[in-house]
């Protein structure tokens, strides 16, 4: 029987400007939400996955099915954060995300739970992700 192997999380570095913050120069909670997109972004450019050419070419996207966030603590204007992306789930059609959101300090910030779907952009549907996109990172 073989083992699993398991990858370290990806890392993602970000961070905090204005445009981030409310009127206080506390991150509003709608930024987290690109923070962890934008991470999610760059684990599968990392995987030299080019999301527009999968859409131009395959005509698939990945979207965001549903999420669960802990708010921990805020961030503020001018703090280095570090956002994780680590695969837990892969199934036909979505992959589940557990990320978190650091302080360079390591204080946890966020933790959050997202399942994306394989979709096709002309019917929007779920459709199963092709069998080669992750061939190299299969778990």
């Amino acid at each position: 029987m073989s083992e699993a192997v398991v990858k370290p999380p990806f890392h993602w570095p970000v961070r905090v400007y204005w445009e981030d913050t409310d009127a206080g120069g506390v991150v509003y909670h709608a930024s987290y939400l690109r923070f962890l997109e934008r991470a999610r972004s760059e684990w599968l450019r990392s995987l030299g996955i080019d999301q527009s050419v999968l859409k131009q070419r395959a005509g698939l996207a990945f979207l965001v099915r549903e999420m669960q966030i802990d708010f921990l603590r805020a961030a503020l204007l001018d703090d280095e954060l570090l956002v994780t992306v680590e695969v837990k789930q892969r199934r036909a059609a979505s992959i589940l995300f557990t990320q978190t959101i650091s302080r360079a300090d390591g204080h946890a910030l966020i933790r959050a739970v997202v399942r994306v779907a394989c979709v096709d952009v002309q019917r929007m549907r779920p459709v199963p992700i092709p069998v080669n996109l992750f061939a190299e990172t299969a778990t």
